[in-house]
């Protein structure tokens, strides 16, 4: 479940509906009804929290992102994307991690789905971080 709150145009959900479950991207917001428009890459369907979950930040969604992995020597894992940079301590290992650009540096501390990740970005390059190459 994602709370209404959290989210912003363009942050990436998994949805579960009827059974089914896909990702889609956040496009709409009815504040009246508290639902999140969803586009599936056909049409927009609008849903409640507790139909969303977080899709996880991990190698498969970040290279999905089109981030480049880079493996470092002493083990830690750099993703790239333009001049974003995100470090983990080790493969596969998302539990905490620091990400920068240019001259800002955040320390993240525990887990965060990928639409934190996305504000993040979005708060330290004003771009909205999307799937789209750079």
């Amino acid at each position: 479940m994602i709370k209404f709150h959290e989210l912003k145009i363009g942050d990436y959900v998994q949805v579960n509906s009827n059974g089914q479950s896909w990702q889609g991207e956040v496009i709409d917001f009815n504040h009246d009804e508290k639902e999140i428009g969803v586009y599936n890459g056909v049409q927009k369907f609008f849903f409640k929290g507790e139909d969303l979950d977080p899709v996880p930040v991990n190698d498969e969604s970040l290279l999905k992102m089109n981030f480049t992995r880079h493996p470092n020597e002493d083990g830690t894992v750099k993703y790239m994307k333009g001049a974003f940079r995100m470090k983990i301590p080790k493969a596969g290992d998302f539990s905490h991690f620091e990400i920068w650009y240019r001259d800002e540096k955040r320390h993240i501390l525990h887990p965060i789905p990928m639409h934190e990740l996305q504000n993040h970005y979005h708060a330290m390059t004003k771009v909205h971080l999307s799937a789209e190459a750079i």
